[in-house]
């Protein structure tokens, strides 16, 4: 699955990064982010490869939409396996 501008800027915005933090995280252009994230161009697959990794390894898990009720493609923060669960 190739992930969206859309779904970049959201995934973004659930860990609070800035397009600066992503490109230093993934070792991508500024300009080359900005393109995609606005849905000028898109990038090359390492590219996509390299920012859904570094999105993917900050707690961001994509949704494409191919399962029954998901609603759509998206993104969720991923849960730590560790993690308790308040009530």
């Amino acid at each position: 699955m190739a992930i969206s501008g859309a779904q970049c800027r959201a995934a973004r915005g659930l860990i609070g990064w800035s397009q600066t933090d992503l490109c230093e995280a993934a070792r991508v252009g500024r300009a080359t982010l900005a393109n995609f994230e606005a849905q000028k161009s898109t990038p090359y697959d390492r590219t996509l490869r390299d920012i859904e990794q570094a999105l993917q390894a900050a707690g961001v898990t994509f949704l494409d939409g191919d399962y029954a009720g998901s609603g759509g493609e998206g993104v969720r923060l991923s849960q730590p396996p560790d993690a308790s669960i308040d009530v």
